[in-house]
């Protein structure tokens, strides 16, 4: 039907003839039926307004399409008669799911996922605007995006896997973040490494994943750095997406998110601290880089640094060893690492002896509470 109609207006059979319904007109009224199509009709329907899009003679065709075809997909308990693999994508791309909406996200949701493999990057715009502006659930579009991006990429080129990414990134930018995967993000900033992506999307990826740093595990930081570079993991690349969490969160941030990537940030030191190439400017600009406040704590940190000091024990200079001591808060120690720290080698004088002071101070204070 489509062929025809393409074929009716291009051959303009506009005009009625002894009193019937001319081609044209005969051919629209086949479009106006489209809700009453199974989902399986809606499916070959679309992939034929792919193929032809080009002749539509109207856009609002392939809208009607696409407006039902979004429409139906509201309905998550309707199983897919098309494609029976579609049975299985919503376990084989489950890690696309932000943690956040597994307890409410319906595996039924993702059925349909499938079916639309066959879209080009082209259609596949259309359709994801069109689920976007028909208020679609978020996390079924991030979903979404996630799935046609790891389908898709392995069979294309460089140049062809970047535009479909940087449409990821686009999409997954205008949507509410809390509802994308974490995961998902940080898989796409590794494929952003070996591609030519333009510096906004790359920015626009970047703040996604800064902004909600609170969400990140330990694994997904652990990036290698790139090539060229002596040292093992990227942490510039860490210390800029805390800058976007600090900068972006300022005003809304809660103390328990600053607390949560705090903890986070110091697994990730502990991570990094035995690389020999790692530079102290470095390894200081991630301690220095959360307020004081974020941390309880700081015997992670201690830790850390006592590693650190270990590596590089004939690489750094008095005076390196005493700046790097001076982001240790010493009022924040336990007595145990307190105790380490009096009588470890590895650190400068000052610091021992500022260990020394802190545990005779907490035992003056001791006393004195107690008498």
């Amino acid at each position: 039907m489509f062929q025809l109609h393409c074929a009716a207006n291009y051959l303009e059979m506009n005009k009625e003839m002894q009193g019937k319904p001319n081609l044209v007109e005969q051919t629209s009224s086949y479009f106006q039926k489209i809700h009453y199509m199974t989902w399986s009709e809606l499916i070959i329907s679309l992939e034929k307004c792919q193929q032809l899009l080009s002749f539509l003679p109207s856009s609002s065709i392939l809208q009607d399409f696409l407006d039902c075809v979004v429409g139906r997909l509201e309905f998550h308990n309707i199983s897919s008669p098309c494609a029976s693999s579609s049975e299985n994508s919503s376990m084989q791309f489950s890690g696309d799911i932000s943690t956040e909406s597994k307890g409410i996200y319906s595996s039924q949701a993702t059925w349909w996922f499938a079916d639309l493999g066959f879209l080009n990057l082209n259609m596949f715009k259309k359709i994801i605007e069109t689920m976007i502006s028909n208020k679609l659930d978020h996390s079924v579009i991030a979903s979404f995006l996630f799935y046609y991006k790891r389908v898709k990429c392995p069979t294309v080129s460089s140049a062809q896997k970047s535009r479909i990414i940087e449409t990821v990134i686009k999409f997954l930018s205008s949507l509410d973040g809390s509802f994308i995967s974490m995961r998902g993000l940080f898989d796409i900033l590794q494929a952003s490494f070996t591609l030519k992506m333009s510096k906004c999307s790359k920015g626009k990826l970047e703040h996604l994943i800064g902004s909600q740093l609170d969400r990140a595990k330990l694994d997904d930081l652990l990036i290698p750095s790139p090539a060229g570079e002596k040292s093992a993991y990227n942490v510039n690349l860490i210390l800029r997406l805390l800058d976007i969490f600090l900068s972006n969160s300022r005003e809304k941030l809660l103390m328990y998110q600053l607390k949560k990537v705090a903890e986070l940030i110091d697994l990730y030191i502990m991570e990094v601290a035995p690389d020999p190439c790692l530079k102290p400017s470095k390894f200081l600009a991630l301690v220095a880089a959360l307020p004081d406040i974020a941390r309880e704590s700081y015997d992670t940190i201690y830790l850390a640094l006592d590693m650190y000091l270990k590596v590089h024990k004939y690489g750094l200079s008095e005076e390196e060893k005493i700046k790097m001591c001076g982001v240790l808060s010493y009022e924040k120690f336990s007595e145990e690492i307190l105790k380490d720290l009096a009588q470890n080698e590895s650190f400068p004088a000052c610091a021992l002896i500022t260990a020394k002071v802190t545990q005779q101070n907490r035992l003056s204070y001791s006393v004195t509470r107690h008498t």
